[in-house]
């Protein structure tokens, strides 16, 4: 239906499957594929709230990828290329809101002549990996176009039908590609809140496979993924094996962490932290995953 100024900006996001026809020479495991999800979005606002749009859209792409642990961020502007759709007018205008929504963040940018969308100029997140690769992530789309070629309207303060702006933007693209990069960029050593498994119980002997069993449990039970290996093999081949598999701890159980209600921790890189009260190991991995660090060392 229509809409009223007093609604804008309207905000849309979905995350929506696409599909490129992508050539075979040009496929790169997940980081060029031909179908792939999107953390879509789309924002129908006003002329005048393109700079605060695009000012928050950068505060929360850079939080991401902190979170992340990305800090190597190249933003780039794609300006008008030879193909498109609409008036020089109307490119000019486009362009100068994303140099100025730039400028109002305070952003360094590089200038891509030519590398826009069809139907509007595009600020582009880069990442590096951990080879200095450079792959595109995020991007924040001006369009004065399509909401024309679409009959959006809305309802202006003066009473008047007018057309909004329409911003296509993503914070990080392809999730495919963007966990591609993730895996490379820690070269599968995941901090403790991404790692897929988070800690590993490990028995020494028969007589505390019961008690490991019911570490794993604990853990489990407070929101943690752990797993249990209790297998009639030395400790020392369970410990080389899962080390090797960049498990953040490993956690080590005998007789004695048995009769103590403890654990022995061992984190990520061979690292002995000694023997622990299974609450303080909890209070440790809660920390991790809070502050979206970890494994700690010390």
């Amino acid at each position: 239906g229509l809409h009223s100024y007093r609604e804008l900006p309207l905000r849309y996001g979905e995350f929506g499957q696409c599909h490129r026809n992508e050539s075979s020479g040009a496929l790169h495991g997940l980081m060029r594929v031909r179908g792939f999800t999107q953390d879509d979005g789309h924002i129908f606002c006003t002329e005048d709230q393109i700079q605060s749009e695009v000012a928050a859209f950068d505060k929360a792409v850079r939080a991401v990828y902190q979170d992340f642990g990305f800090t190597e961020v190249a933003v780039k502007l794609a300006l008008r290329p030879a193909k498109r759709v609409g008036d020089d007018a109307i490119w000019d205008k486009a362009e100068e809101a994303l140099r100025n929504a730039l400028k109002a963040s305070n952003q360094e940018w590089e200038e891509l002549p030519g590398e826009g969308a069809f139907y509007g100029p595009k600020i582009e997140y880069h990442l590096k990996d951990s080879i200095g690769r450079s792959w595109q992530c995020g991007t924040m789309q001006v369009d004065f176009s399509m909401p024309l070629r679409l009959g959006a309207e809305y309802v202006s303060a003066d009473n008047d039908r007018k057309v909004p702006v329409m911003l296509h933007r993503a914070i990080v693209g392809s999730l495919e590609r963007f966990i591609g990069i993730l895996i490379e960029n820690h070269a599968g050593a995941m901090p403790t809140w991404l790692a897929p498994t988070q800690c590993i119980v490990m028995n020494i002997s028969g007589n505390s496979a019961e008690y490991a069993e019911k570490v794993q449990q604990i853990l489990k039970k407070q929101g943690f993924r752990a797993e249990s290996d209790l297998r009639n093999e030395k400790i020392t081949f369970k410990i080389r094996e899962h080390a090797m598999q960049k498990i953040p701890y490993l956690i080590v159980v005998g007789d004695k962490e048995c009769e103590a209600n403890a654990v022995a921790v061992r984190a990520r890189g061979g690292v002995d932290l000694g023997v622990m009260p299974i609450d303080d190991f909890i209070a440790r991995l809660q920390q991790d995953v809070s502050q979206k660090v970890g494994p700690q060392l010390a």
